[in-house]
């Protein structure tokens, strides 16, 4: 009888899963990367389940660095370490890292972290030899010293330092020496950091491939020994002011391998640095050229050199109708061009422009005011490969021109007409557009609901939707959206009057959405907020204000299912102490505006806020400052946390036209 019952034991505890080996199962996992919580339950299934996930894992973003023993014990095969939701991680933490991972870690990513110092950067170093790559913008408190511990990875590959103010050129000069196979770089912002620094890693590391020098105060110095690198591919030298055109005249080697530049309000360098540089490195393919000189006759003249040139970004600019012409004309054909703000774009110059580079695939014109029906006409007649186009606040194309973009453009997957004169004509030709993964149609003001529901009808790839302050929508178009488009990830409908909990009820249904505006929607109440929190467990990012009529009892389904939630903004609802208070039991809550939120008392918010442990950033009204204990702050504060302090007073909400005259007036 003993052995029949163990006999049963076996057989009932027996799975087919067994007879796979860890390589399927392994190839399995694979497939469930989208949703992080797909792996959980699948480790919830049985202890062997459990093992394999945890041997599985290479990526790992915890939430919290104080459990980092645990987490590292629970999966020994971390390669790559994500702690930018940590914002304390103490030296003791690297310490701990170091150990549990030694020569598994490959990547660590410390860009929103702080509190920790050289010693810890050294034990990870020393211990982790096989790292190759580091993240760590934003430490602005890191010294030479830090930069010093860095230079002890020998393998080092990829390097971030952005913002990390307080490094000079003697803390880069140890990382040149120290990291020789360093391919990527980034300095955006070090502003300690000048010629000698830039010099040295042009001299040591030989096999950069990608060196961003945005914003540094470096000079004509450095620049000979930069374009030497014989490997270079990828150059930003965006705001680098102490560089002009006499920086670029003695240039006699070029680099051959250099790509992409990036010369972005770089207002000292005129089209005669520009000819220089462009001889020196021919075969530059993406050239950025935002907010510096104007792009005139001479400038594009300048630029007819690069032969292999695909892109070009003219943001800012002011632009003449004989420089566009001159752009059009060069043999190259562009594949993508950016006019963003560019003042003096007209008809007669993007027209002859865009006939001239019928391959284009990426165009923005946004804010180019004076641009007509016959500019988007010569575009879409043109140029029928597009697959981004970008027009925000073209105020001067007629509505019944945008019907052409549905009848000529079938390719596209991004299209931005946030401010425009088009109507529901233009949606239902634009629903032709089957394509079409980001759509953007906010303070669109002539279109309504019945345009909305082509949209929701037809394209079933649409990722994003943007109706801010389209006034004219309404219930029943957003259902046709939730339909139609299941993959749907954002939406807009911030200030949409006429929208209810019919829209996020049709919405819950989106099982992929993360992100949704909805704020100053009167109609919203907690009622299709709860709806929302149990159909869309993927939700990042939630913005409420001003939908007065959401109170606690939409908070506590929030936070009993909205376990991915980072952002909230609360401001001007209903929600008392007991609504924040239940959402501490979201640990990936990291971000919370609450202004002018009536319900609340002093020792609410306090409560609230000691309890949401994971917070790094929150905006409060100023009243709170003066009386919340100061305690509380400091406690906070070495926790991670940033406080934002606003003493805005109410805000009554005006009808869009109004607000849209207005903005224009401001303009």
């Amino acid at each position: 009888m003993k052995k029949q019952k163990q006999q049963l034991v076996t057989e009932s505890s027996f799975s087919r899963f067994d007879l796979l080996c860890e390589e399927i199962v392994f190839a399995i996992l694979d497939f469930l990367e989208e949703n992080p919580l797909d792996k959980k339950s699948f480790s919830l299934v049985c202890r062997s389940f459990h093992a394999v996930e945890s041997r599985h894992r290479k990526l790992l973003k915890p939430l919290h660095s104080e459990h980092l023993t645990k987490v590292l014990h629970r999966y020994p095969s971390v390669s790559n370490l994500d702690l930018s939701l940590c914002p304390r991680v103490t030296d003791v933490s690297l310490s701990v890292i170091s150990v549990g991972c030694k020569e598994m870690l490959r990547s660590i990513n410390l860009s929103r972290s702080r509190f920790f110092s050289h010693v810890g950067l050294s034990d990870l170093a020393t211990n982790c030899r096989n790292l190759v790559e580091i993240d760590l913008s934003n430490a602005t408190d890191l010294k030479d010293l830090g930069a010093a511990a860095i230079a002890e990875a020998k393998n080092l590959e990829r390097l971030w330092l952005v913002r990390c103010k307080s490094i000079t050129d003697i803390g880069i000069g140890c990382i040149a020496v120290g990291c020789r196979k360093l391919r990527l770089l980034s300095l955006k912002w070090c502003l300690g950091v000048g010629d000698l620094g830039v010099g040295l890693i042009a001299i040591k590391c030989k096999d950069i491939r990608s060196l961003d020098l945005s914003h540094l105060p470096i000079t004509d110095k450095c620049l000979p020994q930069i374009l030497e690198l014989q490997h270079l591919e990828d150059l930003s030298l965006e705001g680098c002011f102490g560089i002009d055109d006499d920086s670029f005249a003695g240039l006699k080697i070029g680099c051959k391998s250099l790509e992409t530049l990036d010369m972005s309000s770089c207002q000292n360098v005129s089209h005669v640095g520009l000819s220089s540089l462009t001889t020196a490195a021919g075969c530059i393919r993406q050239l950025i050229l935002s907010y510096g000189s104007c792009v005139d006759l001479a400038l594009a003249d300048s630029l007819q050199k690069l032969y292999m040139l695909q892109s070009i970004k003219l943001d800012g600019c002011e632009v003449t109708c004989s420089g566009l012409k001159a752009v059009g004309n060069w043999c190259v054909s562009l594949r993508e061009l950016s006019l963003s703000k560019c003042v003096g774009v007209t008809d007669v110059g993007l027209s002859f422009l865009v006939t001239k580079h019928k391959e284009l695939r990426k165009l923005d014109v946004t804010c180019c005011r004076k641009i007509s029906h016959i500019s988007l006409a010569h575009v879409t007649n043109s140029c029928t490969s597009l697959i981004s186009l970008r027009m925000e606040s073209c105020s001067s194309i007629s509505a019944e021109a945008f019907v052409l973009i549905g009848q000529r453009c079938h390719f596209l997957e991004e299209l931005d007409l946030t401010d425009n004169e088009i109507d529901d004509e233009g949606l239902k030709s634009i629903s032709r557009c089957t394509k079409l993964s980001s759509l953007k149609l906010g303070i669109c003001l002539n279109i309504s609901g019945e345009g909305l529901i082509h949209i929701g009808v037809c394209l079933s790839k649409l990722k994003e939707i943007d109706l801010y302050r389209s006034a004219g929508i309404t219930d029943s178009s957003i259902w046709a959206i939730a339909r139609g488009c299941p993959g749907l990830e954002t939406i807009n409908i911030a200030y949409c009057k006429f929208i209810s909990d019919h829209s996020l009820m049709s919405l819950s249904t989106c099982s992929k959405l993360k992100i949704i505006e909805s704020r100053g929607c009167p109609l919203i109440t907690s009622l299709g907020l709860a709806a929302i929190a149990k159909g869309c467990r993927q939700i990042v990012k939630l913005d409420i204000k001003k939908c007065h009529n959401i109170d606690d009892s939409g908070m506590i389904p929030l936070a009993h299912f909205s376990q991915n939630l980072k952002q909230i903004n609360l401001s001007y609802t209903s929600v008392t102490e007991v609504g924040l208070l239940s959402l501490a039991s979201i640990s990936c809550l990291q971000s919370m505006t609450v202004l002018h939120v009536k319900g609340l008392t002093p020792g609410g918010v306090a409560a609230a806020l000691l309890t949401c442990s994971g917070l790094s950033k929150v905006k409060l009204h100023a009243s709170f400052k003066s009386v919340l204990p100061q305690l509380l702050f400091q406690h906070l504060e070495a926790r991670g946390c940033n406080f934002q302090w606003r003493d805005k007073t109410f805000q009554a909400e005006l009808d869009p036209m109004c607000w849209k005259l207005q903005l224009g007036d401001a303009e």
